[in-house]
């Protein structure tokens, strides 16, 4: 006699619910890793025209659709207003010179000048008058970095938060993103520019793979179970 908890060749059912969602699950993220691996390929390659077109000026706003835009801007520094955020580079530890340009309209913008080490942060340079910065924009961060939220009172930056800068120096409008700086043809320049580390972990058809193997080893498997209760 047959119980009710089996099919007719005795095999669970319950088991074999268990399979079906299982596997329809597992294929369903193996179809979400494909699906993010084109999203990722595309992000890729926008970004990629972004940082070889020609220079624009630079926008009042942006948004996510803006990063790594090359944009250009004109004006004067403000060397007394600049402050440093902790950074880690390719250069080892150090700060990002982050120094407010006033433009023509009285208008700010936060430029990441660039890298400096510890014992020269200080003394970099500091050009005067009108100066043309071109570069990538940058959104702000917010919050801080390093596991390490920004402390403005104590002037210790982890993070380039742009309104929490432009607060603590009495700034006045100024957007929401910042420029990384491009590198000065001077090798022995300070501060160093030129270091955006533009990079997108793309690992999503590994992940695919992953799961579409974990789904067809689920299948395998029940297969395997399923012919082993039919034997006498």
């Amino acid at each position: 006699m047959t119980s009710p908890r089996q099919g007719r060749a005795g095999f669970p059912v319950g088991l074999t619910l268990i399979a079906a969602l299982l596997f329809a699950g597992l294929c369903a993220l193996g179809v979400w890793q494909v699906e993010r691996l084109a999203w990722k390929r595309d992000l890729i390659a926008r970004v990629e025209a972004r940082i070889h077109a020609a220079p624009i000026a630079a926008p009042r706003s942006a948004t996510q659709a803006d990063e790594y835009r090359r944009i250009t801007a004109t004006g004067s520094f403000l060397h007394d207003r600049a402050t440093l955020v902790q950074a880690s580079t390719v250069r080892g530890l150090g700060f990002w010179v982050l120094t407010p340009l006033r433009r023509a309209d009285g208008t700010i913008l936060l430029i990441n000048r660039g890298f400096v080490p510890p014992d020269a942060r200080t003394r970099y340079a500091r050009p005067t008058g009108i100066v043309r910065v071109t570069g990538l924009l940058r959104l702000t961060e917010p919050g801080g970095g390093f596991l390490r939220s920004n402390d403005p009172a104590a002037n210790r930056w982890y993070s380039r938060d742009v309104a929490a800068i432009a607060t603590a120096r009495a700034l006045p409008a100024t957007p929401t993103y910042f420029i990384d700086a491009d590198a000065d043809p001077r090798a022995d320049a300070l501060p160093v520019g030129g270091l955006t580390v533009i990079r997108f972990p793309n690992n999503h058809l590994v992940y695919a793979l992953t799961w579409f193997s974990l789904a067809a080893m689920t299948a395998g498997a029940y297969i395997i179970l399923m012919r082993q209760s039919r034997r006498p």
